[in-house]
C-alpha cells in the first residue's frame, strides 16, 4: 500500500468498517455467562445489539443448546436466517474454523474433512463471506495470552489449552482452490485470512492464474503462535508488499487488540473485535462485552475524526457480491501492476 500525503487523514480514508466476533468458540458460557449467547434467540440478539453498537461485520459461529459450539450446518442456517431476518444489511461472515473444537475427554481436536468443510459454500441462506485459511499453518491461539488472561476459564484446564496450544490449521493448495471455486460459484466472498507474507503471497499467485477473481478482502491475523506478530513493524513490513485495492482488516488477541485497532484506524484501515478477541478492558480490571468493545471503537474512530460504517456502507466498501470476469480485470481492480507478457524467443534460440 503506498501511504501519500494525507493518506492518515480522515477525509482520504474510507468509512471504518468494525467486523464483531461476539459468539467466542474457544469459550465455553461459564466463561463470560454475561456474553456468551446461548439459545437461537439470544445468538440472534447478539447480531442486532452488535449491529446497533456499530460492528457493520458480523463473524459468524453457532452454539448447541449444551453451550458447545455447532459443527452442524443447519444451525448455521438456521442463524443465518435470523440474523438477515433481523438486520438484513449486515454482512455475515461465516468463520470457516467451525470445524475445530476440542471433547471434554481430553481427546485431540480434529477437523472435519474437507469435503465437509466444503459444504459451507452450500449454506442456505448463503452467507456474504466465508474465511479462507491460505497453507496449513500452526495456530497456537495461547502463545502471546497470559496465564492472567485465561485464569478461571476454561481455556486455563490443560486439557483444553493444549488442543488451543497444538492446533493446525489444514489448507493445502487443492483444499484452497476447491473451496474457492466452490464459493465463487456461489456467489460468497472469499474473506482470506493472512497470517505471514507469505499466505498473502500464496493468494497473489492464485489471482494471477485465475484461480480467485473477485476483491482482495482479508484478515492480518496477528496472535503470534505461528501467525504474524502484534508489533508495528511486522505491520508495516505486510503493508509494504499490499496494493491499494485491498480491504485490510487487522485483528490481534487479547490486550492486543485495542493497540492493534487503534494502528488500524489511523492508517484508514478496518478493525475487528469481540469476546472471541479478548475478553478484558486494557487494565484486566474487568471483562469487556462485544458491545462494548464495538462502542469503544466507535469513539476512538470518531476522535481520529473517521466515521463509522453502516451495513449497506460496508457492503459498497467490501465489494460484496463481486467478482471479475478475467485476470486482467482482477489484477487492475485491486491495483496489482499485470502479469507478464509472454516470453519473446531469446536470440540463442532464434539463431537456432
Amino acid at each position: 500500500m503506498n501511504f501519500l500525503d494525507g493518506s492518515l487523514f480522515p477525509e482520504y480514508q474510507d468509512k471504518l468498517v468494525i467486523t464483531a466476533a461476539p459468539y467466542g468458540p474457544e469459550w465455553i458460557p461459564s466463561d463470560f455467562p454475561e456474553d456468551i449467547p446461548v439459545t437461537m434467540e439470544e445468538q440472534i440478539q447478539k447480531a442486532v445489539d452488535c449491529y446497533n453498537a456499530g460492528a457493520s461485520v458480523l463473524h459468524l459461529h453457532v452454539r448447541e443448546l449444551d453451550g458447545k459450539g455447532s459443527k452442524r450446518l443447519s444451525m448455521f442456517n438456521e442463524l443465518i436466517a435470523g440474523v438477515r431476518k433481523a438486520v438484513p444489511d449486515m454482512v455475515i461472515q461465516v468463520g470457516g474454523s467451525i470445524s475445530f473444537a476440542p471433547e471434554n475427554d481430553g481427546a485431540s481436536a480434529k477437523w472435519l474433512k474437507d469435503d465437509t468443510r466444503h459444504m459451507l459454500a452450500e449454506l442456505d441462506p448463503k452467507p456474504d463471506q466465508v474465511t479462507v485459511t491460505v497453507n496449513t499453518v500452526q495456530m497456537n491461539i495461547v502463545e502471546q495470552m497470559e496465564m492472567a488472561d485465561i485464569a478461571g476459564t476454561s481455556l486455563a484446564e490443560a486439557p483444553t489449552y493444549q488442543a488451543y496450544r497444538e492446533m493446525i490449521v489444514p489448507s493445502g493448495p487443492g483444499f484452497i482452490e476447491e473451496h474457492i471455486r466452490r464459493l465463487t460459484a456461489a456467489g460468497i466472498q472469499s474473506a482470506f485470512q493472512f497470517y505471514n507474507i507469505n499466505s498473502y503471497e500464496t493468494v497473489e499467485r492464485l489471482i494471477r492464474r485465475g484461480v480467485y477473481k473477485g476483491p482482495l478482502v482479508c484478515n492480518w491475523v496477528a496472535i503470534g503462535g505461528g501467525m504474524d506478530q502484534p508489533t508495528i513493524y511486522s505491520l508495516a513490513n505486510f503493508l509494504r508488499a499490499m496494493p491499494d485495492g485491498v480491504m485490510l482488516t487487522v485483528e490481534s488477541s487479547m490486550r492486543n487488540v485495542l493497540p492493534i485497532n487503534m494502528m488500524g484506524i489511523a492508517m484508514g484501515l478496518h478493525v475487528r473485535c469481540g469476546i472471541e478477541d479478548n475478553l478484558w478492558n486494557q487494565s484486566r480490571t474487568a471483562k469487556m462485552t462485544t458491545v462494548e468493545q464495538i462502542e469503544q471503537l466507535v469513539r476512538i474512530s470518531r476522535e481520529f475524526g473517521r466515521e463509522v460504517a453502516n451495513g449497506k456502507e460496508a457492503r459498497e466498501i467490501l465489494k460484496i457480491g463481486v467478482f471479475y470476469d478475467t485476470i486482467e480485470e482482477t489484477l487492475a481492480a485491486n491495483g496489482f501492476s499485470p502479469n507478464r507478457k509472454q516470453a519473446k524467443p531469446g536470440l540463442a534460440e532464434l539463431a537456432a
